[in-house]
């Protein structure tokens, strides 16, 4: 059984009733949704950013990849190892703070570098949320309910794809690409406000112990352990994640499918806007409704599916991703090989659904496998090595992809140098209707190739899923019993 934190035990427990865990996880939820607002709206605006600053699909992929990504994952375990000690209410309240703050300020900015700097502010804001979040919830909810936590907490990822998608491409089409990040950058900050004064900061381990006292948390009663308690080692916390078969491929899963989704998702909108002549209303409306409801109801499923079947057994919180990604690739594919929007907009209700299963199982065995005290530390190390390679460098190796068949397409016809007559995808000023009309085309078919070739990464990332269910009841176990000796 799981440690009690000593710090914790001392002091008579108090009860929060599910009411008010529901409430508490329904604004984490509210505050991941903005996160991924934030994070992934340049994903729909960037073809209007792209034509604007005259940008290459590789820079696009930057300011959505690895631009957010360097501060983002080597701030989140110095923001975790504090988490570990200190309110972690407040440590969330500020970072939204920060995040909505930069990302306002994108829309001031007038070249490809003053991006770069406000997507690295957005990054320090972002990277102080889902570390103590994870282990909030933890605290929160018990083991075998962890899992439909946090897959209810990862809801946000697709709530805020969608309301990214939807309301940035609509204001992206009416008013300017720089109103749109002013305009979903701003409310965050009523966010930091509500967690602030409605959330309270839980005894650790508050889910591993029985309830003892029948009184509510009183306004401003100090419940957060003394800060001299000193939380296990960096290096021991990744012993624990890294160091046993099972974990190690869920966490490669999970990257590897990650790589996928961040890159591709990149270039989703612009490529249906390249391929078929959509407008920014239209294809946000499509990513943000489709797509979303689809993921939405994938990153569900997963958690209740996992908790309700790993009843039975343990190996289900592998296969249950596994299956979703070895099912989703092949269906992702086929949106990409149709001609008619329609059916490929159509299409896209179906692979979500089965891609976005593996983030509440995977989330909610890291947070089982290890202490109360190594909670947002292990979600640390996970979103350190998950996104320094998916978000840092799935956007980029897209975007190259992309580039480097729009330029082989665009020589194979003896146009010239696709980089110097397309700036931004299309026909350089006084190239003429032909070059246009040929830069066009192959940033088109270049964007369909490219993506394609990316997708095929999610049946790697099914394959780890698949070994890690080798040896995963084991490692639980094991986990499990070296927890009461932390």
């Amino acid at each position: 059984m799981t440690a009690i934190d000593p710090g914790a035990a001392s002091a008579p427990k108090p009860l929060f009733s599910e009411g008010y865990k529901t409430s508490v996880l329904g604004l984490l939820v509210l505050a991941y949704t903005f996160n991924f607002i934030d994070r992934t709206i340049i994903s729909t605006i960037g073809q209007a950013i792209k034509v604007d600053l005259g940008l290459t699909d590789t820079q696009l992929g930057l300011l959505g990849g690895l631009a957010f990504a360097l501060l983002y994952t080597t701030l989140g375990i110095p923001i975790a190892r504090l988490a570990e000690r200190r309110n972690r209410v407040n440590i969330i309240s500020i970072a939204i703070v920060i995040w909505s703050g930069f990302t306002a300020l994108c829309g001031m900015a007038n070249s490809f570098l003053m991006l770069i700097l406000f997507r690295l502010g957005v990054g320090v804001g972002e990277a102080g949320l889902s570390p103590p979040a994870h282990s909030l919830i933890s605290d929160y909810y018990e083991p075998r309910r962890r899992a439909t936590a946090l897959s209810i907490y990862s809801f946000g990822i697709p709530l805020g794809t969608m309301f990214g998608a939807v309301a940035g491409g609509w204001i992206a089409q009416n008013m300017s690409w720089r109103a749109a990040f002013v305009l979903v950058g701003l409310p965050g900050l009523l966010v930091a406000l509500a967690l602030k004064v409605f959330v309270k900061e839980p005894p650790r381990g508050y889910s591993e112990q029985t309830p003892v006292v029948d009184t509510p948390v009183l306004e401003g009663e100090e419940t957060v352990p003394p800060a001299t308690i000193k939380p296990p080692s960096i290096l021991a916390v990744a012993k624990r994640i890294f160091g046993r078969w099972g974990f190690f491929h869920m966490v490669a899963g999970i990257t590897v499918a990650s790589f996928a989704s961040y890159g591709t998702g990149q270039y989703q909108a612009a490529y249906f806007i390249r391929m078929f002549g959509l407008d920014l209303a239209t294809v946000g409306l499509i990513f943000g409704l489709v797509g979303g409801v689809a993921a939405g109801v994938g990153t569900l499923l997963g958690g209740f599916l996992t908790d309700w079947a790993g009843k039975r057994s343990g190996r289900w919180y592998a296969l249950v991703p596994a299956i979703g990604l070895l099912v989703a690739c092949p269906l992702y594919i086929l949106v990409y090989l149709q001609n008619d929007w329609r059916w490929a907009a159509a299409l896209l209700l179906l692979p979500g659904i089965f891609h976005y299963t593996y983030l509440g199982p995977t989330f909610g065995v890291i947070q089982n496998a290890v202490s109360l005290r190594m909670r947002a530390t292990a979600t640390a190390l996970l979103f350190f090595v998950l996104n320094l390679i998916a978000l840092g460098f799935g956007p980029p190796f897209c975007g190259w992809c992309i580039d480097m068949i729009s330029q082989n397409l665009f020589a194979a016809n003896n146009m010239g140098d696709f980089f110097a007559l397309c700036p931004g995808g299309i026909g350089a000023p006084g190239a003429g209707p032909v070059v246009d009309a040929a830069c066009r085309a192959a940033i088109a078919e270049g964007s369909r190739q490219g993506i394609i070739w990316n997708l095929l990464i999610y049946a790697w990332a099914g394959l780890h899923y698949l070994l890690a269910a080798i040896t995963l009841p084991k490692d639980m176990a094991t986990a499990l019993a070296a927890s009461g000796e932390d």
